[in-house]
């Protein structure tokens, strides 16, 4: 029982270290990481300045007697700090957040996998090509409904390309422990790289309220060894789900999803 609860004070230590964030699994988490870090230091810094100033307010000028003290219409100087202040601390926090920016959407010209990620009405596609599985020969797919969540697997150290897509209304592609996510627009084709860095199932979802059951829209993701995801994908070729699904037409059923898939 010591040991398991000094698992979870430790736990609970390094996701407060994190700043509430869950542990990394991607190499974009890195960036985006210390943009979320150095944005509350900055926070904090402004807080306790604000905090002091008042708290020496209070005490410098509070009431001693009947008189009141001298007022003034304005004071120049002060005036113009408050209005320079907030734009210095914006462009630095800007500055950096570019940065972030400019790092998580580096693309590699030839990423190891891409997934067509398919978002619809209640639940994910996830479409896998054969050009970047030639053990497997063709494209394959796994599809989820409202009562079925989806499995998206993905090899571990490998630049991985999400193409996202939606055939209904806008949904966002999210996985937590990659700290990112994007939306998924009906007629825009929205895309970005990562590499998972950790082996492990993490949780996924959609983080737009995209309608009705918005509460189904979960998928795990699975981040395995080369090996385990082609094994994985040729399951999914003995299941019969190959070719190119776009979105399951039963998606929005309760039920497993198998046949009526539209392509």
């Amino acid at each position: 029982m010591l040991f398991l609860a000094s698992c979870s004070i430790q736990d609970t230590t390094n996701e407060f270290q994190r700043l509430g964030l869950p542990e990394p699994a991607s190499s974009n988490a890195i960036p985006i990481g210390d943009l979320w870090i150095g944005t509350w230091i900055a926070a904090g810094a402004v807080g306790i300045l604000v905090w002091g100033l008042i708290g020496w307010a209070v005490l410098r000028y509070r009431r001693r007697s009947n008189l009141l003290p001298r007022q003034n219409r304005y004071n120049l100087p002060m005036e113009i700090m408050y209005t320079i202040v907030p734009f210095v601390i914006i462009g630095v926090l800007f500055y950096f957040t570019v940065i972030a920016q400019n790092k998580v959407l580096e693309r590699d010209p030839d990423p190891a996998v891409t997934v067509e990620v398919v978002g619809q009405k209640w639940s994910w596609t996830f479409n896998y090509k054969s050009a970047d599985n030639p053990d497997v020969g063709t494209d394959v797919y796994n599809a989820g409904t409202i009562s079925e969540t989806p499995d998206l697997y993905l090899p571990v150290g490998q630049r991985v390309q999400f193409d996202l897509r939606s055939p209904d209304v806008i949904h966002s592609f999210w996985v937590p422990a990659f700290y990112q996510k994007m939306d998924v627009v009906p007629g825009r084709d929205n895309s970005f790289q990562t590499t998972p860095t950790k082996e492990g199932v993490f949780a996924g979802k959609c983080a737009e309220l995209c309608g009705t059951y918005h509460s189904a829209m979960l998928f795990n993701v699975h981040v395995v060894s080369e090996a385990e995801y082609t094994a994985y994908l040729k399951t999914l070729v003995a299941k019969g789900q190959t070719g190119e699904a776009t979105g399951p037409a039963n998606a929005n059923k309760f039920g497993p999803a198998g046949e009526g898939q539209t392509r």
